[in-house]
């Protein structure tokens, strides 16, 4: 689990270091616009990466107008090394539900044991496998995500509120319906450093803020 003193620490050394960051933010406050810096997404991902299970020596980086993501992975008894270009189509959030939708483009996948004999690295040595629909492959992954709720070529929907310590929590749903009547995400993009989330107030109008409560 991330921890959230370990993450204050980082970001005001961060700060510390790259003073430009904080003038960046206030030029871009009356445009309703933030950027997340990148190397605050690789050290997210490798916090995470220490206390999980799932892929392993992620790599983060950007490839306008999406992330460059790499990371090693098992699927199926298959080692493999992965990488795919992730772009943010669209971004929902409601009281029912919290739906962002991905693209994924330019995958690869290699494996890491030429050696290994299953179905999936079969496939990979043959090049049969298509890479260009790569979200329905996902669709049939026995260790698919639960927030998963749509998978077809490249395009994969998730929906955060499937996420069982979310789902069955009324103040989660709550929240999620309030911040949604107050602001929208309008884009999520990267440049060569940031990535840079443009954000809309009031998307229902004050009508929606009212009759939210």
């Amino acid at each position: 689990m991330l921890d959230p003193k370990a993450a204050l620490v980082a970001g005001i050394r961060y700060l510390r270091r790259h003073p430009d960051e904080i003038l960046r933010y206030l030029r871009n406050v009356p445009r309703l616009r933030f950027g997340i810096p990148i190397v605050a997404l690789q050290w997210l991902a490798k916090e995470l990466e220490s206390a999980s299970s799932g892929p392993k020596d992620i790599e983060i980086r950007p490839s306008p107008p999406g992330l460059r993501v790499t990371a090693t992975l098992e699927q199926m008894g298959t080692l493999l090394r992965g990488s795919c270009i992730v772009i943010v189509e669209r971004v929902d959030f409601s009281d029912s539900q919290a739906r962002v939708e991905l693209r994924l483009r330019d995958v690869s996948l290699k494996l890491l044991d030429e050696s290994v004999q299953t179905p999936l690295a079969a496939l990979i040595r043959s090049g049969t496998l298509d890479l260009s629909r790569v979200a329905s492959l996902v669709a049939y992954l026995p260790s698919r995500p639960v927030a998963l709720v749509e998978a077809v070529d490249d395009r994969l929907v998730l929906d955060l509120l499937k996420v069982p310590k979310w789902a069955n929590t009324e103040a989660a749903h709550k929240l999620v319906g309030v911040l949604s009547t107050v602001l929208a995400i309008d884009s999520i993009e990267t440049d060569f450093d940031h990535l840079d989330v443009a954000i809309r107030a009031l998307p229902r109008g004050l009508s929606g803020v009212l009759r939210q409560h």
